[in-house]
């Protein structure tokens, strides 16, 4: 069975696609990625000695903001109200990256995991650019959507 392209019209163009006749459910996407970066740039980060500031609660930010302005960026995401969207960090015992974790929630006729995977990618940016001086081998990668859930909204 071959499934169809749902951003693709019938003549092969790019389409956004019409959710309007789509139930409203509660849904909730979580994305995680991660930035490979020096053991001396984490004790930079932790110390909050980073020349730009507070490295993580800018990244944090950052991907808040990124996961609700998300259909701004990506051509055919539906611009979405989101009710709830959090990133984390977590810098696993080999000291050797950061990996990010962000959720986002929605009552709606479409999906969020455009707008979790949004908010990770803008946070590991936004670390980047902010050790960039320090760093020249950092590396962001293995960002991926780890689960998506939706649930029918009572009424």
């Amino acid at each position: 069975m071959t499934r169809k392209l749902s951003h693709v019209d019938a003549r092969g163009e790019a389409s956004m696609v019409d959710v309007s006749a789509k139930p409203i459910m509660r849904r909730e996407a979580v994305a995680r990625g991660e930035i490979r970066l020096a053991r001396k740039t984490i004790r930079l980060i932790e110390a909050n000695q980073v020349a730009k500031g507070n490295v993580l609660a800018t990244a944090r930010i950052a991907g808040i903001q990124a996961a609700k302005r998300c259909g701004e960026l990506i051509p055919l995401c539906h611009p979405l109200p989101i009710t709830h969207a959090e990133v984390t960090f977590e810098i696993p015992k080999t000291r050797d990256r950061i990996v990010i974790t962000a959720s986002a929630k929605i009552a709606a006729q479409t999906g969020i995991e455009m707008e979790a995977l949004t908010a990770v990618s803008a946070a590991a940016l936004t670390i980047y650019d902010m050790c960039k001086a320090v760093d020249k081998k950092m590396r962001i990668g293995n960002i991926r959507l780890v689960s998506k859930t939706k649930e029918r909204v009572a009424g």
